[in-house]
């Protein structure tokens, strides 16, 4: 059974940092692209950013590049988020989810953890 468990959501003030994980368990960890998604209460969900299986190819979104950065640890089936210069905006459920490399879209999510940022 594949499981994602984020952790580290919080609250934090505009202009501070805050740095989230998302354990994995029941998969080939190295074998999967990781990514983060946030969704915040009205909105849709938002791509904020991805990870290859090897670590070496990242991609992120516009509204966080320069202030996010996500990072892995394929000997702890982990993947990261740093976020730093946090804004209100950054307020939302961050989500991790996996997708097999070679294929395109994400194939496991996890639960969710709350981020928010006043201002």
């Amino acid at each position: 059974q594949v499981q994602l468990v984020e952790s580290g959501g919080g609250l934090v003030q505009a202009g501070g940092s805050l740095g989230l994980s998302c354990a994995a368990s029941g998969l080939p960890f190295s074998m999967y692209f990781l990514g983060w998604f946030r969704q915040a209460p009205g909105k849709e969900r938002q791509f904020v950013g991805r990870i290859s299986g090897s670590g070496g190819v990242r991609y992120y979104a516009d509204a966080v590049k320069g202030r996010f950065s996500i990072s892995r640890d394929n000997a702890k089936n982990t993947v990261y988020l740093q976020m730093n210069s946090l804004k209100p905006e950054d307020t939302a459920v961050y989500y991790c989810a996996a997708g097999r490399t070679g294929k395109s879209e994400f194939d496991y999510w996890g639960q969710g953890t709350q981020v928010t940022v006043s201002s």
